[in-house]
C-alpha cells in the first residue's frame, strides 16, 4: 500500500479498523451482534470487533434538548391565533432501548401531542382567557406529553407557551380599544380637575363678595352712625345715605368703558322718590312681619 492510499483513510474510520467504539460524554449507544440489539454502551471506550458482526447501530443523546412548536388555532371568540409552545425533554437512560428502537422520531411525536392539546384547550377560551390562563394550557400539554412520552423512554422536563400572536388586525383593534379606555379616563380626570378649579374659583368669588359687602356694609354704617351725630332727623340720615350711595354708583358706572348698568329714571330728584319707596318697603313688612299686630 502506497504513501497517497494510506493518508486517504478518514481519521472517523480509524476506530473502527482498530475495532474500538467511543462514546462521548451524555450519550449512550446501542451495540447490536448481526443485526440484532444486544447492550446499551456507556461513555467511554468499547472494544467492537465487527468482524464477528458486532457494531454500533446509532447514539442517542441524554442532554436536555427543545422544540418550539407553532400551532395556529383558534379561540372560543373566533379569532385566530398562533401559540408558541417550547418543550424541553431528554432520553431516559434506564429506557434507553425504548428510546432508540420504539420511537423513529421523536420531535415529530411530540409536535402532534402539542397540536392536540393546543386546539383541544384553546378553542374553549376567549381570547382575554388565552392570555389570562397561558400556565394551564402548558400545564395541560405537559401533562399529556409526560403520560404519552415516557412509554417511549423520553422524560418531559418542562413545557411553556412563550407566544401568543393574534392576527394583526385584532392586535390593533385590541391596542385601539385600549387606548380608548385611556383616553376616556384622562377626560374624566381632567374634567374633575376643572371641576376643582371651577368650584374653587367659585369659592374664592363668593368670599371676595363676601367680604366686599361687608366692608360696604360697615361703611355705610359708619357714614350713618357720623350721621346720626349732627342730624336728629332719621329721615334725613336715611335720605342723605341714599345719596352718597347713588353718586357712588354713578362714579363707579363712569369709571369702566364696559359697564352695562343702566338706570331709570336717572337725575338728583329719582333718589327721592327711591328713598320713599325704601321707606314704604320697610313699613309694610315690619306691618306684615310674624308677630306684628294689625292696626
Amino acid at each position: 500500500m502506497g504513501a497517497g492510499s494510506s493518508s486517504s483513510i478518514h481519521s472517523a474510520d480509524l476506530p473502527k479498523l482498530l475495532c474500538c467504539a467511543c462514546v462521548e460524554q451524555s450519550t449512550v449507544a446501542m451495540e447490536e451482534t448481526c443485526g440484532r440489539y444486544d447492550t446499551v454502551l456507556q461513555p467511554g471506550c468499547h472494544f467492537m470487533p465487527w468482524c464477528v458482526g458486532r457494531r454500533v447501530a446509532g447514539y442517542l443523546s441524554l442532554r436536555v434538548q427543545q422544540l418550539d412548536v407553532r400551532c395556529e388555532t383558534k379561540s372560543k371568540d373566533n379569532v385566530f391565533v398562533t401559540v408558541v409552545a417550547s418543550v424541553q425533554y431528554r432520553a431516559i437512560a434506564d429506557k434507553a432501548y425504548d428510546a432508540f428502537y420504539r420511537l423513529s422520531n421523536a420531535r415529530e411525536q411530540i409536535q402532534s401531542y402539542v397540536f392536540d392539546v393546543i386546539r383541544a384547550s384553546v378553542p374553549n377560551m376567549n381570547l382575554d382567557q388565552v392570555f389570562e390562563q397561558k400556565n394551564e394550557v402548558a400545564r395541560a400539554v405537559e401533562e399529556e406529553l409526560a403520560k404519552a412520552m415516557t412509554m417511549y423512554g423520553y422524560e418531559i422536563v418542562q413545557t411553556l407557551i412563550i407566544d401568543i400572536e393574534p392576527d394583526e388586525v385584532v392586535k390593533r383593534a385590541m391596542n385601539d380599544i385600549n387606548a380608548a379606555a385611556r383616553l376616556r379616563v384622562a377626560a374624566a380626570e381632567r374634567a374633575e380637575a376643572d371641576k376643582i378649579q371651577q368650584v374653587k374659583r367659585a369659592e374664592g368669588e363668593a368670599e371676595s363678595k363676601y367680604l366686599a359687602g361687608v366692608g360696604v356694609a360697615r361703611q355705610r354704617q359708619a357714614i350713618v352712625e357720623g350721621l346720626r351725630r349732627f342730624v336728629p332727623d332719621e329721615k334725613s340720615v336715611m335720605d342723605m345715605v341714599l345719596a352718597t350711595q347713588y353718586f357712588d354708583t354713578i362714579r363707579d358706572i363712569g369709571a369702566t368703558s364696559r359697564a352695562a348698568t343702566v338706570f331709570i329714571p336717572h337725575g338728583p330728584a329719582a333718589v327721592h322718590d327711591m328713598a320713599a319707596q325704601v321707606r314704604d318697603g320697610v313699613l309694610q313688612a315690619a306691618a306684615y312681619a310674624p308677630g306684628a299686630g294689625t292696626k
